[in-house]
């Protein structure tokens, strides 16, 4: 009987492990803020600051760079959407899918305030391997000028 027992653990504990991969994915999907309530999902980002510029970098995994649109407005609010189609794969038409686990990527939207010392005019961006890399440069600090007061 304790076999049996002790089988049934074994089982028990393979199958849990089994399942793992998608217990943990659900865990990380609840725990991800990244959603918002408008349909539109926010693109994680990661902003560096240089001394000459600042540099976002964004994961855009299955978008390319036609599918993202990069806009500034009123000056100074940098603009960051895509439309998330996802193309098929080449011979996908005539098939069905079994599982589906590569998510779909949704409409991306994302709006950063620039500061002040902000070039807007020089901004660029590639999308390389699922990245999307937007370069911003710095406009320079203004000289410091001594002006000398005579006294009379």
């Amino acid at each position: 009987m304790a076999g049996y027992l002790n089988g049934d653990v074994a089982s028990a504990a393979l199958s849990q492990l089994l399942n793992l991969p998608e217990a943990v994915d659900k865990l990380i999907s609840q725990s991800r803020s990244h959603e918002s309530k408008s349909g539109f999902d926010s693109i994680p980002v990661d902003i560096l600051e240089s001394s000459d510029n600042y540099i976002f970098y964004m994961d855009v995994p299955g978008l390319s760079k036609s599918d993202i649109q990069i806009t500034v407005e009123d000056g100074n609010t940098l603009v960051i959407q895509s439309n998330g189609k996802r193309k098929r794969e080449d011979g996908e038409e005539e098939c069905k899918y079994i599982k589906l686990e590569r998510k779909l990527p949704r409409k991306l939207a994302r709006k950063f305030r620039l500061p002040e010392n902000c070039n807007a005019s020089t901004i660029t961006a590639k999308c390389e391997n699922g990245v999307l890399t937007v370069s911003i440069e710095k406009v320079p600090p203004p000289k410091s000028k001594t002006v000398s007061i005579a006294i009379s």
